[in-house]
């Protein structure tokens, strides 16, 4: 077994976990190759889109410092810190950072206004350790969206572009990557992903609108895109956006996006689709993402052990792995070298 393509395996995973403290999975996967960190949310605070308020009293920027460095110190390399900081949705900063906008009040405010409040919020958490924020929410939605509900930015495609390239400007101005989700846009998505199988229903120039903001969010350099947890049936009908070729081939291929792809959670009832976490890692990885995001509890190992079999057994080309691993890289060190 390649040593190389074991740490490959290994920092191409983004485990996700709620607590700021490293456990013994989330260190020994540090130790040997990781490279990223999500600090998560309870699933409570996510379907209530606020942090507990014992969260909000016990947390202090000293302690997101302290696991930035943690984690830099036990990979020994620059390591991405990321976090969901959403405008008007999930803001896992709460009030460490300032505040930018509810999703009424940015409405009224010009693009430079956006941007320059999302500077000054990233600035603030880029002194915190944390540098990759999942957001924005790119979503165009025009139906149900439960999933979306209170997170999204509203039905208007011009609102929506013009509200997300300025928190992408600001952001990314600051030092902080954004990442636009929920490619291809899930206009309308009946069922929760995270608990139940989804769908996107409806031919495919009903993607118009959402992919025509993606256009214009890869214009303005989004650094990462991170593909959804539904099914495109329009598009293919067996995977979801986060392991489906043909919807990363799409962002890829036809949008020209070079960038990091970023899955959403692979332990998704809807992304998981009745396959194992270690056969859905390979698939997220075959269909072109470089970094998959999974819980911490899910078995980093195993999943590890998995991509390096996966090789091994022809299943999965070495170099897309260390390509992955590569890109991964990249930009924590991109990201690290901002601060010198």
């Amino acid at each position: 077994m390649s040593s190389e393509l074991y740490r490959a395996a290994y920092s191409v995973l983004l485990p996700a976990f709620g607590d700021l403290h490293l456990d013994e999975n989330v260190r020994r996967y540090l130790s040997r190759g990781g490279v990223s960190l999500l600090l998560g949310e309870t699933r409570d605070e996510y379907v209530g889109r606020a942090m507990s308020a014992a969260r909000k009293g016990a947390e202090t920027q000293a302690d997101f410092v302290n696991i930035a460095r943690q984690g830099a110190s036990l990979a020994g390399s620059p390591v991405l810190i990321a976090v969901d900081q959403e405008l008007g949705g999930i803001e896992r900063l709460h009030q460490l950072v300032p505040a930018v906008a509810s999703r009424e009040q940015l409405k009224a405010l010009s693009a430079q206004d956006i941007e320059d409040r999302c500077f000054e919020m990233a600035r603030a958490a880029r002194s915190l350790g944390v540098n990759l924020f999942l957001a924005p929410i790119v979503d165009v939605v025009t139906g149900a969206n439960p999933w979306l509900l209170n997170r999204h930015l509203g039905a208007d495609p011009l609102e929506v572009s013009r509200v997300c390239c300025a928190f992408i400007r600001g952001v990314q101005r600051a030092g902080v990557i954004a990442t636009a989700k929920h490619f291809p846009g899930h206009y309308i998505t009946e069922a929760d992903p995270a608990i139940a199988p989804a769908t996107v229903p409806g031919p495919v120039h009903l993607l118009h609108d959402n992919l025509e903001v993606f256009k214009q969010v890869i214009a303005t350099g989004v650094k990462a895109v991170m593909p959804g947890p539904a099914v495109f049936p329009a598009l293919d009908p067996e995977h979801s956006a986060s392991t489906s070729p043909t919807v990363i081939g799409l962002l890829r291929d036809t949008l020209g996006f070079d960038g990091l792809i970023i899955s959403d959670d692979l332990d998704a009832v809807s992304i998981l689709r009745g396959n194992s976490i270690t056969d859905t890692a390979v698939a997220s990885l075959s269909a072109g993402a470089h970094l998959l995001l999974v819980s911490s509890e899910s078995g980093l190992d195993a999943i590890a052990e998995a991509i390096v079999a996966a090789v091994d057994a022809g299943v999965l080309d070495r170099q897309v792995v260390l390509a992955a691993a590569s890109k991964v890289r990249a930009l924590a060190n991109a990201t690290h070298d901002l601060t010198r």
